[in-house]
């Protein structure tokens, strides 16, 4: 994993200088991409096969040192806010390695997309390969670049945007700006969107079908602050009718689960919630309530203290103890793939929930918030407390503008609605890692003590320590590191 960028570009020189040398045949059906179904194929590797839930979750204030428990880098050292000394499974720099994987194999796609006589017939794997290398750049933007400020992309150093394939073995890069890798992201995005079909997959879920690209764009647009385009695209990824039937029944089905019954559903193709489901090698799934510096007893109150609407979180009830002070919330369930069929070893893997739609709701909620549509953000959010709250009573539990005024001691309505967005997306979220990005968005302080030897740690809201380092190996690119 020292390398750069794949790498899969070995393929592509396999391809166009050495398939004659190989008993006169192709090493794979994937080798000659001269057919929709066979770029099909080669894109179920245009994600990227890593997970950020680790370092980004550890970087959070989610978390808290137990005093004991499994000591992992990935886990140590963002908690410290230290660069990751890792660079296996987990680590930041796994992590950057295969989403440039990812943008290598959609490159290649591309290319077979666009040289193949019968292009037409290719438009729905050009729409998923651009798609899938925009949202690649786009999570590599978010954690090694300095996040998007309107003010400041201009002139804040970005991150490689790979458009090519590549085939030489090292290739200098240049890291360019912020907005620019921003504008390339958006022009990958609106050219792919409408060429997405979900006919063309047999789980679209394990792809970008076309509500996940919806999803994505609600995303996009909302860490852009562009809120007409989040709701666009946000109506576009909901059913325009009963919010509420694609929402996890938290408070209904899954409360009456056990933990193994849950983990089995929650990243399933199967559940309405997720959108995009990709596959990950990582070790996130047996560690992430056992290291030391995870969810404890203080923090689950803090998170899961009674919210705006009055009532319990039905996730205080399918929330376990594995031992002393870890706490266990059944979502990241790892499964394991061995070498051969009598190996002892192997590589453990987790589905990630890449897109739901929890999150386009709460992107949408946000949305009506700052386009001063009050009312439908509160609507958005009462569908969401109702599949949440414990008992759901909506005489008692639901949520208006006078609960959240005097529970967040604001006059300003506006102020109030996104603390209570903020705080849902927290409880809904923790042990996923996407609390990082509101973090960054809303440029939120992280305090983390430590028990032995007895410190606080603040992480500011100018720290460049909130910008995770570009790996070293990816100097021999000519990619800068992020100043310290």
């Amino acid at each position: 994993m020292k390398k750069v960028f794949l790498y899969i570009s070995c393929l592509y020189l396999v391809i166009n200088t050495g398939c004659n040398k190989y008993l006169e045949k192709e090493p794979d059906n994937r080798a000659m991409l001269n057919t929709p179904e066979k770029v099909s194929q080669l894109l179920t590797s245009a994600y990227p096969q890593a997970n950020y839930m680790a370092f980004a979750e550890s970087m959070s204030d989610n978390v808290a040192d137990k005093g004991a428990g499994v000591v992992d880098l990935t886990n140590r050292d963002p908690y410290f806010f230290e660069d990751t000394k890792e660079n296996e499974q987990d680590s930041p720099e796994f992590y950057w390695n295969a989403c440039y994987n990812a943008i290598a194999t959609a490159n290649i796609a591309l290319q077979a997309c666009t040289a193949a006589p019968d292009s037409a017939n290719y438009r729905a794997q050009r729409g998923e390969a651009l798609l899938a290398r925009a949202y690649a750049h786009f999570m590599l933007v978010n954690f090694f670049a300095a996040f998007y400020d309107p003010a400041t992309a201009a002139s804040d150093p970005g991150i490689p945007y790979v458009t090519e394939v590549e085939n030489v073995v090292f290739k200098n890069y240049d890291r360019k700006t912020v907005a620019y890798v921003y504008e390339m992201i958006e022009k990958d995005l609106l050219e792919g969107l409408p060429l997405i079909k979900d006919e063309a997959y047999s789980v679209p879920r394990y792809h970008f079908n076309r509500a996940a690209a919806n999803a994505f764009a609600t995303r996009f647009y909302l860490f852009k602050k562009e809120y007409d385009k989040v709701i666009q695209y946000a109506n576009a990824a909901l059913p325009s009718g009963n919010v509420v039937s694609v929402l996890r029944p938290w408070n209904t089905t899954y409360r009456t689960m056990t933990y193994n019954e849950l983990y089995a559903v929650y990243a399933k193709a199967t559940e309405n919630a997720n959108l995009l489901l990709t596959e990950t090698s990582s070790l996130w799934g047996r560690n992430y309530y056992s290291v030391r510096y995870s969810l404890d007893a203080t923090k689950q109150d803090e998170i899961f203290a009674t919210p705006v609407t009055g009532g319990r979180w039905a996730f205080e009830f399918q929330t376990y103890t594995a031992g002393t002070n870890n706490y266990l919330i059944p979502k990241i369930n790892e499964y394991f793939v061995k070498e051969s069929v009598n190996a002892e070893i192997g590589t453990p893997y987790i589905m990630v929930p890449a897109f739901t739609t929890e999150e386009v709701l709460f992107n949408r909620a946000e949305a009506y918030t700052y386009l001063n549509n009050t009312t439908a953000a509160i609507a958005d959010l009462n569908a969401y407390a109702s599949t949440r709250i414990v008992n759901y009573d909506q005489s008692t539990h639901a949520i208006t503008a006078s609960k959240i005024g005097t529970y967040y001691n604001t006059s300003s309505l506006q102020e109030g609605l996104i603390k209570t967005i903020l705080d849902f997306k927290r409880a809904e979220y923790v042990q996923e890692g996407m609390r990082w990005f509101d973090i960054l968005r809303y440029k939120i302080a992280v305090t983390h003590n430590a028990i032995n030897p007895a410190m606080t740690m603040t992480l500011s809201a100018t720290d460049l320590r909130r910008v995770f380092q570009i790996p070293e190996s990816a100097g021999l690119a000519g990619v800068a590191q992020n100043p310290r």
